[in-house]
């Protein structure tokens, strides 16, 4: 039975997608704990601490077939006992080292975690299901990417109304707008390389972080070093187990991602309206319905992404505050990343995945667009009239001028351009042909199409 709509047999594909959850999901994390263990045997075996042999034949015993087969994954545990003892002990780690333990069943059983801690354990468990979470994002970023440039090149040219407080400002193309975007996705790629070279370091500290338990030589810092090595982990200069900023950063990374989709979707759900129509998310029959009326397409995908945004930005803010621990282990800060983490890899990937749906089959509406900036006939170029008479008359004065002439056409009615030609203040100054041009909201999308173009141009991030 499930309490949270992220694995609700009725929501969770709309909040996640299935490779998400499983690469977090109770067999996940144990089969992580368990590839900790083995790791940490083999790295002991390879720097002397245990017999030599250890490492390679407690992994070949608790790595084999039928220890991970069954429709449950891990076959070979007891679940039950495992839950009712992580209940009694607070912790998982050392309920799942009993069972280990016995299912060793040898004298190399004595060496499965040896000189290391429950967090070292937890933790490591806990990088390595954010790094495959990574990958996932990264995919999904990659794909958005693609996505967004064949929109930004597709409609460059194609002019809609700019708007700024929900009003009309100047005008842009559909395509500058898609080009913004991409650049933010572009800048989450960049940040998600500096991630995986600065937050996935190996956990390995012993009970209060130094290694006492291996010696007071380097021992334990080869056994470290060793330890990243077999699990592909970065080697920290010094252990982090109270100092979560690296999983700060994680997370925090994930909100930001999940802002730039939040104002994606935010912009699509207000394009959507039916006032506007100049979008729509792609055409599923029955998706979005109402259940009293027939009529309704609803921007389901778009409010789904705003939902996680938010939500993505409350799990990074419990993670930031997990950041302030006391002393040497934490007093319980540290849970909030049990609940916030796998959470926040959950909605990233479920919103990209939605972004991806919405703008991957965007039906866009080029005609309602060109009605839309041509709506308050001619008013969104107001500031291009003013800067075409400021020369003249100065750009306060010109900014008088427009200012009175809009008053008058949004009073009367009429477009700006015919108000604008019965002005002798304006027509001395600026011919009617030259006027009209600049009454065209088509004159007026300045670099718009060239930051499209730089846009296109800028280099791909490497998979």
């Amino acid at each position: 039975m499930s309490v949270s709509a992220l694995d609700s047999r009725l929501f969770k594909n709309l909040f996640g997608t299935q490779e998400i959850r499983a690469n977090f999901d109770d067999d996940a994390y144990t089969r992580r704990m368990i590839e900790v263990e083995v790791a940490l045997a083999r790295a002991q075996s390879k720097t002397g601490v245990i017999p030599a042999e250890a490492g390679e034949l407690l992994t070949n015993k608790l790595t084999e077939e039928s220890f991970h087969s069954g429709s449950r994954g891990l076959h070979s545990l007891d679940f039950d006992r495992l839950s009712h003892e992580t209940e009694i002990v607070g912790y998982p780690v050392l309920p799942l080292v009993r069972q280990l333990v016995e299912h060793a069943s040898d004298e190399m059983g004595k060496y499965i975690h040896w000189g290391a801690t429950t967090q070292d354990i937890m933790d490591n468990a806990s990088i390595l299901q954010m790094r495959q979470g990574l990958q996932i994002v990264k995919r999904n970023l990659h794909e958005l990417e693609k996505i967004l440039r064949n929109l930004a090149q597709e409609y460059r040219d194609t002019p809609m109304a700019g708007r700024t407080h929900l009003q009309h400002a100047l005008p842009a193309t559909f395509g500058y707008k898609c080009a913004v975007y991409l650049s933010s996705i572009v800048r989450h790629l960049e940040r998600l390389q500096e991630i995986e070279k600065r937050c996935l370091l190996v956990q390995f500290g012993g009970a209060a972080g130094t290694l006492a338990s291996l010696g007071s030589d380097d021992t334990g810092l080869r056994v470290r070093e060793q330890l990243a090595k077999e699990l592909g982990l970065g080697n920290p200069t010094i252990t982090w187990h109270v100092a979560r900023d690296n999983i700060a950063e994680i997370a925090n990374f994930l909100a930001l991602v999940g802002g730039t989709l939040g104002k994606i979707a935010f912009d699509l759900i207000i394009m959507s309206s039916n006032e506007l129509g100049e979008v729509s998310e792609p055409f599923v029959p029955h998706r979005g319905a109402s259940s009293t009326m027939p009529q309704k397409r609803n921007p389901i995908s778009s409010e789904v992404i705003l939902a996680a945004s938010k939500l993505l930005r409350a799990n990074a803010g419990l993670v930031l505050d997990a950041m302030v621990s006391d002393f040497e282990r934490a007093s319980g800060p540290w849970h909030l990343e049990w609940v916030a983490i796998p959470e926040a890899f959950v909605l990233a990937v479920g919103a990209l995945h939605q972004t991806n749906f919405a703008l991957g089959g965007l039906v866009v509406n080029t005609g309602a667009m060109m009605r839309n900036l041509s709506s308050t006939k001619g008013l969104i170029v107001g500031e291009a009239v003013m800067m075409g008479l400021a020369p003249f008359i100065g750009r306060q004065e010109a900014h008088d001028v427009v200012y009175e002439a809009c008053k008058e056409s949004i009073e009367t009615q009429q477009a700006l351009f015919e108000v604008l030609k019965r002005r002798d203040d304006v027509t001395k100054h600026v011919d009617e042909e030259k006027l009209k041009a600049l009454c065209d909201p088509v004159n007026y999308l300045g670099a718009s199409q060239l930051m499209v173009d730089e846009s296109l141009r800028a280099g791909k991030v490497g998979t």
